[in-house]
């Protein structure tokens, strides 16, 4: 969910295995910044506009930073949305409190953060060199990037997760590979296995990361994909399209082309579903493609997602509303074709809809939404009035829509 993509970028070090790196003063972190922004041009093949503002902040200062910004950014009734649309589809327990969840796993051993909207780069007091220097090369990427994208206004929340969750996945990808190449002399490439290793790495260090190891499947997937399945597109990127880099109207638009960099090269853009009329919903988003694997994932009860496996996923679209006996998702999914639709519903579809839930209904129907084969499923209470009277969903600017 959007709160979780915008605080990751302060998550770095459970990526790395360090803890609490930062300078000894804020003389020392300028100087510091100073040395490696020739280290991160290089690698970025991208030059700093103007000066970068750097602070040092205690850890709990800058906890305390963190949850104001995301605050600050989302209503309680987007929060509530969000967290409801996780309960319903199975994804974690409804004794969960989202927000206080995802304060304790992301302040574990926040060790630094970038500012986009006061174009400042915030680190923790005290600790040793390298870490920091992983830290700042990082960040530092984030600031370049706010230098010549609209940084603040991609990472605002948005009514296309999906979408953003893509964006996001470019960011902290560059921005996880630069930290990792400025450790290798100049020039050297990343060895082949390196996001194995990484991979690796974060599996071998979850005993020092208890917030996080306990965390449901899709708390600690959405916290991984943009670096993980980032860094993958951006070494795929490296090698298609040299000399180049994916922002602006090359920026990917759906976590599908991130995963599937085939589906980018193609130019297979997403779906874009809307439902029809205004019906006081409470919330409404995109799951997208990444989201669809973690469901996947968790009806076989697998840690990982499937990510070279074709989905077929097409577009997608859900509504939250809230009604007196709970919460109600209405989810339509369009696929690229039958067999993607069929898959779906004998496979991750059949799992959602065989969850009980007292008072409870789920339905699972095949439609058509504008000629593509579609999917929706309904989780809604017994007694809503909403059950003979579903809302519609179809495509802008085309008359066809789901029957």
């Amino acid at each position: 969910m959007k709160w979780l993509r915008g605080m990751a970028s302060a998550w770095v070090f459970v990526i790395c295995g360090c803890r609490g790196q930062a300078p000894g003063s804020r003389t020392d972190l300028v100087s510091l910044v100073d040395s490696l922004k020739p280290t991160v041009e290089r690698i970025t093949g991208l030059q700093f506009r103007r000066p970068l503002r750097v602070e040092t902040r205690t850890r709990d200062q800058l906890r305390a930073f963190l949850i104001e910004k995301a605050d600050e950014k989302l209503t309680p009734e987007r929060l509530r949305g969000e967290e409801l649309t996780l309960k319903l589809l199975g994804l974690v327990p409804d004794s969960i409190n989202l927000r206080n969840l995802l304060v304790d796993v992301l302040s574990e051993q926040v060790a630094g953060y970038y500012d986009p909207e006061s174009s400042t780069l915030f680190a923790v007091e005290g600790g040793e060199r390298l870490g920091l220097v992983i830290l700042l090369t990082h960040e530092m990427t984030h600031a370049l990037q706010d230098q010549y994208l609209p940084l603040d206004s991609i990472l605002e929340p948005q009514l296309d997760d999906d979408r953003q969750a893509a964006a996001q996945a470019i960011l902290e990808g560059q921005a996880f590979l630069v930290q990792m190449k400025a450790m290798l002399p100049a020039g050297r490439p990343l060895p082949p296995e390196f996001m194995e290793q990484a991979r690796a790495g974060i599996a071998a260090n979850q005993s020092s990361m208890p917030q996080f190891a306990n965390a449901p499947l899709v708390i600690r997937q959405q916290l991984l994909y943009p670096y993980l399945a980032g860094g993958e597109f951006l070494i795929w990127w490296e090698t298609a399209h040299p000399d180049t880099v994916p922002f602006g109207p090359r920026m990917p638009e759906s976590s599908e082309q991130i995963l599937q960099p085939v589906r980018y090269e193609a130019g297979d853009r997403p779906v874009s579903i809307q439902f029809e009329g205004n019906d006081k919903a409470l919330f409404e988003n995109t799951l997208g493609d990444f989201t669809i694997r973690v469901l996947a994932a968790q009806a076989v009860r697998a840690e990982d997602i499937a990510e070279k496996t074709t989905l077929g996923w097409g577009g997608d679209r859900f509504r939250i509303y809230d009604t007196p006996a709970g919460g109600a998702l209405v989810w339509v999914v369009a696929w690229d074709d039958s067999v993607a639709m069929e898959r779906f519903r004998r496979g991750t579809g059949a799992a959602i809809v065989a969850q009980s839930r007292p008072g409870y209904r789920f339905d699972m129907a095949d439609l058509s939404i504008n000629g593509k084969p579609a999917t929706r499923i309904v989780i809604a209470p017994v007694s809503w009035d909403r059950w003979n009277s579903l809302p519609a969903a179809g495509i802008p600017d085309d008359p066809n829509h789901t029957q």
